[in-house]
């Protein structure tokens, strides 16, 4: 009930959306997803924390990092509500002052548990692991809202980090098709379209 709802929602203020896409990497996709939309609704993106904080409020850590950009107010809003330290990567790094590629209070060997919007090929959040671990912090667990199952989570699992995903994009395309929101034709159109696009390497 609660996916569906989430699903609902993203699916109404347009952070889902279906058509004729070019991506960043100049594929042109029948689905684009932009989370980026969420900070406008705050009821929206304070469910979609609780949920994403539903799927790791049983691993043991001792702070969060929200890949930027798209993903910090996801952790903010775990952080305020939970309690959770949250520590920030930056994405330039300043030539003046201290120059750290991460912010806030930490020590080294402290584990973090890294949060991200949407996992396709998982490069985004290997640009926020590397710099964790560089600093000393341990990171095994990664929480994502949308799994594009395009190859993202097995690329991490091989690296020896565990994905916890709140919703499979089949999830939500069956959802939307079961309440009559998309056509069948455009989840096989979709369907086929991320088989024949995985990440392999």
């Amino acid at each position: 009930m609660v996916q569906e709802k989430l699903i609902d929602g993203l699916f109404t203020i347009g952070a889902v959306k279906f058509g004729t896409f070019t991506l960043k990497s100049g594929i042109v996709s029948p689905i684009y997803i932009d989370l980026r939309l969420i900070v406008s609704y705050p009821n929206l993106l304070k469910d979609v924390a609780e949920t994403m904080w539903e799927k790791i409020k049983d691993v043991e850590t001792d702070c969060i990092c929200g890949v930027p950009y798209t993903a910090l107010p996801i952790a903010t809003a775990i952080s305020l509500t939970h309690n959770i330290p949250m520590v920030m990567r930056r994405k330039e790094i300043k030539d003046y002052g201290t120059k750290r590629a991460i912010e806030g209070v930490f020590s080294p060997g402290q584990r973090c548990i890294v949060i991200e919007d949407l996992i396709t090929s998982g490069s985004s959040i290997f640009e926020t692991v590397d710099p964790l671990k560089f600093e000393g912090l341990e990171v095994t667990d990664v929480v994502v809202l949308i799994d594009r199952e395009q190859g993202g989570k097995q690329r991490l699992e091989g690296c020896g980090y565990r994905l916890h995903s709140v919703l499979p994009i089949t999830k939500i395309l069956h959802c939307l098709e079961s309440n009559k929101q998309i056509a069948s034709a455009t989840v096989s159109e979709v369907t086929n379209f991320l088989q024949a696009n995985q990440i392999t390497t």
